[in-house]
């Protein structure tokens, strides 16, 4: 035999030895990245949670991770069920949760247990208490200083000392206070805050009864705007205006990009929503939780760190809010896909739509 054979002959049962190894290698790196994440969102009032934020997580994962899979729950704006989901699949044994807290405190203790059992949690729009190993959200700052321009730009010559109505979020829940924040920044000083309210729940019904009662109070002329914490909010009130004989209905704010809502600003009953890109949020949760069931950190996926009531140096990514007009439907929601144009342009919204120069035939 010769050198070069006895070469080859060493160099293929060397390969050969070296294979089983190599396969049981590689085996043990998929089966690493074979895990479950947990998804808890809040409510099903709000439409974004079912129909933009679960399947954008979940499709991210699978892009990140496609042996992953994703287990879902939903609390139904109740916190003792929630901690009860968030028990059980920690039990079941996923890897990480990404959560959106029905209750920011009432979840404390069960963030806690899951930190214990070595499963991370990612706080999910708003910061939960608690030993959470991430956070994804818009700047509520931002997104209350777009609200309070837009108010006062809407109102004129009445934003100087005009009287407005402002309507909060739910006062449990750390994002309102944070919303409210920005938006009396832009607004102290510039105009009259003749009644505030936080509305429980984040609830339509509740805003329509307090804007029953400040219509009450104050006069159906005599409100030169409404500052509505989102577009739940936002359409109680505009609802309780109507409802109250207000004829010309004063400029009222918002927030999500609800399709009603956006059908709303079409048609001028509201003059603002403020778009979140859930998609940029879905995405930046999923990589953070990902890179946390792999067992690295979340820094990757964050630019900056907050601290809550209990935690400090959050690892934390914080993503900017736009404001969106009838003006700017187009170049905001139609462009990133949100919504077509035959999706806001019903029948009755028709008219408003051209006027509007939105063609309900275009994509």
């Amino acid at each position: 035999m010769t050198r070069r054979a006895r070469h080859l002959l060493a160099a293929l049962a060397a390969g050969l030895m070296v294979l089983p190894a190599a396969a049981c290698a590689g085996t043990e790196r998929t089966g690493a990245d074979s895990f479950t994440v947990g998804l808890l969102l809040p409510s099903r009032i709000l439409p974004r949670w079912e129909h933009a934020d679960k399947p954008l997580i979940e499709k991210r994962v699978k892009e990140l991770c496609p042996r992953c899979t994703l287990e879902y729950a939903n609390a139904g704006d109740d916190p003792a069920r929630q901690r009860q989901q968030m028990t059980s699949m920690v039990t079941r044994g996923v890897r990480v949760i990404v959560l959106d807290a029905a209750d920011t405190r009432a979840l404390r203790s069960s963030i806690r247990d899951a930190d214990r059992s070595g499963v991370p949690v990612v706080a999910y729009d708003r910061l939960a208490e608690g030993p959470v190993a991430g956070f994804v959200s818009f700047d509520g700052g931002q997104v209350g200083r777009l609200q309070g321009r837009a108010l006062l730009t809407a109102m004129g010559d009445r934003a100087r000392g005009g009287r407005i109505v402002m309507m909060n979020g739910d006062p449990g829940d750390p994002n309102a206070a944070w919303f409210r924040q920005g938006a009396l920044s832009v607004l102290t000083g510039r105009v009259r805050i003749a009644r505030s309210y936080d509305t429980p729940d984040w609830s339509t019904d509740n805003a329509h009864a307090e804007m029953t009662a400040a219509v009450a109070a104050l006069g159906p002329r005599r409100i030169d705007g409404a500052l509505a914490a989102n577009d739940a909010i936002a359409a109680g009130a505009i609802s309780a205006l109507k409802s109250s004989g207000v004829r010309r209905l004063p400029p009222v704010t918002g927030q999500d990009a609800d399709l009603e809502a956006v059908r709303r600003i079409v048609k001028g009953e509201q003059t603002m929503t403020v778009y979140k890109p859930f998609r940029a949020e879905a995405s930046a949760a999923a990589e953070m939780a990902v890179a946390l069931a792999r067992g690295g950190r979340p820094d990757g996926a964050a630019t900056t760190t907050v601290d809550s009531p209990t935690t400090r140096h959050i690892p934390a990514r914080l993503l900017t809010p736009r404001a969106v007009t009838a003006d700017t439907v187009r170049e905001t929601l139609l462009k990133d896909g949100v919504y077509t144009t035959a999706q806001i342009c019903t029948r009755d919204v028709r008219p408003a739509c051209a006027r509007a120069g939105l063609d309900a035939g275009e994509p």
